[in-house]
């Protein structure tokens, strides 16, 4: 199958039968730019769990020895730790709330559910991407570009 034939669902904006959220191109653009607060969000608080959780580690297996000093920072740690865990959470619930699914945390990527050929399918996004440039379908990990000709749509639409 060519994926230049293959088309999404422009005209479909909310849902589908089944309550399934299904994304025009269109509605993506939209959009993006609230959804790239929220995948930033989503990154730092990733990227904080990562660096916090090591040292979180050490010191819960060290617990029943440690130093006053040792015990505060520990305590801490677990402050810190449940702060970026909510602010993730929070964030994968507001996408949830917008019916979009996170791909890959740690880069931000995210899913905006369509259809391509009554395929289940995501636009793929990720934080950095100037623009929409990739699809995949949703029991697939690879992104394909959008072909021109579904851009070249978009374009259209943004001119009306």
């Amino acid at each position: 199958m060519s994926e230049s034939r293959s088309q999404p669902t422009y005209d479909a904006s909310e849902s589908s039968e089944g309550n399934e959220v299904v994304l025009s191109l269109k509605t993506v653009a939209k959009m993006l730019p609230l959804v790239q607060r929220i995948a930033q969000d989503i990154v730092t608080s990733h990227r904080e769990i990562g660096r916090l959780n090591p040292e979180a580690d050490q010191l819960d297996r060290e617990r029943h020895s440690l130093t006053w000093p040792q015990r505060q920072r520990r305590y801490e740690l677990k402050e810190e730790l449940a702060k970026f865990e909510k602010s993730l959470e929070g964030a994968r619930a507001e996408l949830r709330e917008l019916g979009l699914v996170v791909l890959v945390d740690f880069e931000g990527r995210i899913g905006f559910p369509t259809l391509v050929n009554n395929r289940r399918a995501y636009f793929s996004w990720h934080l950095g991407e100037d623009g929409l440039h990739h699809w995949r379908f949703a029991d697939e990990d690879v992104d394909r570009d959008i072909p021109p000709s579904w851009l070249k749509e978009l374009t259209v639409a943004t001119k009306s």
